[in-house]
């Protein structure tokens, strides 16, 4: 899942995203390819299932 499509699921900004992964409070991406990041839809789905 990319950054655009990630950031419609969950509820802050893409600073606050870049500042949750650094911190450990959020799934880290995984690069694909130079440039290119993506986080996988599974341990998107998990971490917003633990916040209920």
């Amino acid at each position: 899942m990319r950054q655009s499509l990630l950031l419609r699921f969950v509820p802050f900004s893409k600073s606050t995203l870049w500042r949750r992964v650094k911190a450990g409070l959020f799934p880290a991406p995984v690069r694909i390819s130079v440039g290119i990041t993506a986080w996988r839809a599974e341990d998107v789905r998990h971490w917003i299932a633990e916040q209920k």
